[in-house]
């Protein structure tokens, strides 16, 4: 299967000795993607995200122009946001101002800052923002709050890789998809919890997800994502709880557009 490697769900843990991210297993992405999917309810309510959903159009226009056919990065954006149902209109008006059509209007800035939080864990920042200032301020005053603190320049991004993580439908043939996502390019295929979740290189994002489409498997998402090299495990709930706190507060911040750590909680610690 060319290195493809599938992973199960079984019961409360998972299978195989290896449960850590070593650039194939991805179990603790789907960890984290029940997590996002228990506190799913009061992303909702925030009313932020077409915003930030705006600011990753805009970003991807201006870096890469206003042709989702010839610009990957725009493409993916645009798809993200008519799947949260984002109006044409508001689409549109994002892609004019990353590419300066809008006048009295630039695109925001990306920039991304490196955290310690509960129980040493690591964090990186993902923000948009057209002031670093207020943003910094906002993301330290976050991370204080809940015991932590923000890291130098390079004191945690070393911790991560950027992998392409697409999701298929559970009720996709295991076999047939595995092969395919293999033939594509990919480096992992996770079976986890409501949906497979497919990993691949930076790069090849878009082509194992083109490549899935036309070989007939729904495709229902696909990110880049800050994806940990190992894990700092979490066993204790109320250090969980703390983190997962900690995330919320930073993801409630209109200029922030992701989080990623290396925590390796388990659901059930942050169940309720």
């Amino acid at each position: 299967m060319c290195g493809v490697r599938v992973r199960r769900r079984a019961g409360a843990g998972w299978r195989g000795s290896d449960l850590r991210y070593n650039g194939f297993d991805m179990s603790g992405h789907s960890k984290w993607s029940t997590i996002k999917r228990k506190k799913g309810a009061a992303d909702a309510k925030r009313g932020a995200v077409f915003t930030r959903l705006a600011n990753l159009i805009s970003i991807a226009a201006r870096e890469g122009g206003g042709d989702p056919g010839m610009n990957v990065q725009l493409r993916m954006a645009i798809d993200q946001a008519r799947a949260e149902n984002m109006p044409n209109a508001n689409v549109e008006r994002a892609i004019k101002r990353g590419t300066g059509e809008l006048a009295g209007q630039r695109p925001p800035e990306s920039v991304t800052y490196e955290a310690y939080g509960p129980g040493g864990v690591a964090l990186l920042v993902d923000c948009l923002t057209d002031n670093k200032n207020r943003t910094v301020s906002d993301v330290r005053a976050a991370v204080t709050k809940r015991g932590g603190s923000l890291g130098e320049s390079g004191s945690v991004a070393y911790l991560f890789d950027e992998k392409g993580i697409l999701k298929v439908g559970a009720d996709a043939d295991e076999d047939e998809l595995t092969l395919a996502a293999a033939d594509a390019g990919a480096t992992d295929v996770d079976a986890g919890d409501g949906a497979y979740e497919v990993e691949t290189g930076r790069q090849d994002l878009a082509k194992v997800r083109d490549a899935l489409t036309a070989a007939g498997f729904p495709v229902q998402g696909a990110e880049l994502a800050k994806v940990p090299k190992s894990e700092v495990p979490v066993n204790d709930r109320k250090t969980a709880e703390s983190i997962v706190a900690l995330v919320n507060d930073l993801e409630s911040l209109d200029d922030v557009s992701d989080v990623s750590t290396n925590a390796d909680i388990e659901p059930e610690l942050v169940g309720g």
